[in-house]
């Protein structure tokens, strides 16, 4: 079952049956006013308890029984004190893992987190909404348990405004998403998921799907899902505010099983490939965050929705498809498929929405885990000011992210064909692969000139086998100005 967290509530420090976790820097801690935020009596055990820990280049953690009546754990955590200029100072990793590792096992434990700055409190809450995932599905399931969640500062506590709680609850329904197998979360039944946000916020809601998208031009997300039970779709999502005068596109991949199609994967690569929806859930999400948040301009969520299976009608290599953009694409590689749909997703952004930015994230490649590696997301951007941007929304939201080689001549050369305009997957391997792929995406895009962010998430998207709701933070961070 499903931990329910309570984000800072305003009850007294006593009432847990668990124990309390305190986490922060040590500095801060040393300095920190906790009072009213520890159990009784635990002052003193709490300073040593403290000055035992060593942090280092990690963390390091401890805990304690404190006596009376009802005894209860008091544990310790200490963040790491390296940071180096491309991580996030908040330490989000590192937050998450202390959680997991040492919140008080209990129906009800308190977790304290201190923060070095309020700014860290979209990053912290969210690292601590990463620490329980939401979907489960073990037949003998854990009794429910409560954490309530309060922030302070070395001032004292520290309440955060409306919109971090919505992120972090934002991050959960994104890892819930990617955690689901695609029996249960199939293409229709994520139509349904984005359907049900679109009612909860109030938003507009359309779908293209099935045969629509073949009559309609969508060459690329048509013909990825025709071979799958369920159809390939596509969503669009749409908050239209009073007032607004600037139009943002957020475009998710929403692979929800990865076969790689004819190009089949091997035994030991296709498990895992439920999670290659994680784009389209980290969007489909942050739409949700940002509209209750009360986001100030034009959003649009599109979410490119197919199964990439094998079948009598599946899609083959020599196969030349006329994608959304009008450009033709001779296939070489069915297990390239994720740049199909998303062509055909910010294709339908730049044609029909006069979009002022389009931001599209998926698990691309995974060679980005190559280029960046498994905390930072591949950014491949066309302009300077946002990808300077983007990179500072990751370190403070805790969603890293760092820039790939954005460079056309150099990149649209790798899909030249015979026969079509390009082909689907590069010649050159060992040539910048995940700028390639970006780069794809972008040549569909045409007659837009206005700023394009492509977000590679293969690496982050994931920890071990659970979804992380990678996304949310970063597109509330980046977009934070509107909401």
């Amino acid at each position: 079952m499903a931990t329910n967290i309570q984000w800072f509530p305003q009850a007294e420090a006593t009432e847990t049956s668990a124990g309390t976790l305190v986490v922060g820097h040590k500095a801060t801690l040393q300095s920190a006013n906790l009072e009213g935020l520890l159990p009784e009596a635990a002052s003193e055990w709490f300073t040593t308890l403290l000055n035992s820990l060593k942090p280092g280049d990690t963390s390091d953690s401890t805990q304690t029984w404190l006596p009376g009546d009802k005894p209860q754990t008091l544990a310790v955590g200490v963040l790491p004190t390296t940071c180096s200029r491309h991580n996030s100072p908040s330490h989000p990793h590192a937050l998450t893992s202390l959680v997991r590792e040492m919140l008080p096992s209990g129906s009800h434990a308190r977790l304290v987190v201190v923060l070095d700055d309020p700014q860290h409190d979209l990053a912290a809450a969210c690292a601590v909404a990463r620490a329980f995932p939401l979907y489960s599905s073990k037949s003998k399931a854990k009794s429910e348990s409560t954490v309530s969640v309060h922030f302070a500062t070395a001032e004292g506590a520290h309440t955060p405004a409306k919109s971090v709680t919505f992120a972090a609850d934002g991050v959960r329904l994104a890892g819930r998403l990617v955690d689901a197998p695609t029996s249960e979360l199939n293409t229709t039944a994520f139509v349904a998921e984005a359907k049900a946000v679109a009612e909860r916020v109030s938003a507009g809601y359309k779908v293209i799907e099935g045969q629509e998208l073949a009559e309609q031009g969508f060459g690329g997300l048509w013909n990825v899902g025709r071979a799958a039970v369920h159809p390939p779709a596509l969503v669009v999502l749409s908050h239209e505010p009073e007032g607004a005068s600037e139009t943002i596109v957020w475009v998710g991949k929403g692979v929800v099983y990865d076969t790689g199609g004819l190009s089949i994967k091997g035994k030991n690569f296709m498990p895992g490939m439920k999670r290659d929806m994680g784009g389209a859930a980290a969007i489909l999400a942050s739409f949700q965050a940002a509209v209750q948040a009360g986001f100030k301009q034009r959003l649009y969520a599109l979410l490119c929705l197919a199964e990439n299976a094998v079948g009598p009608d599946a899609f083959r290599p020599d196969d030349i498809l006329t994608m959304y953009s009008g450009r033709t694409v001779e296939v070489n590689n069915t297990d390239a498929e994720g740049r199909l749909v998303l062509a055909d997703g910010v294709a339908y952004a730049s044609k029909h929405l006069s979009p002022d930015v389009i931001l599209d994230m998926a698990t691309l490649t995974g060679a980005q885990l190559v280029s960046t590696g498994k905390k930072h997301a591949g950014l491949m951007c066309n302009d300077e000011a946002w990808e300077q941007k983007a990179c500072t929304a990751g370190r403070l939201s805790g969603d890293l992210v760092h820039p790939l080689p954005y460079c056309p001549e150099f990149f649209s050369a790798e899909f030249k064909s015979k026969v079509a305009d390009m082909k689907n997957s590069v010649k050159d391997r060992a040539n910048a692969q995940s700028s390639c792929a970006g780069q794809f995406i972008g040549d569909h895009l045409v007659d837009y000139t206005n700023p394009w962010i492509h977000v590679d998430i293969a690496g982050p998207s994931t920890h071990g086998e659970r979804g992380t709701g990678y996304g949310v933070a970063l597109l509330l961070s980046l977009f934070g100005e509107h909401l």
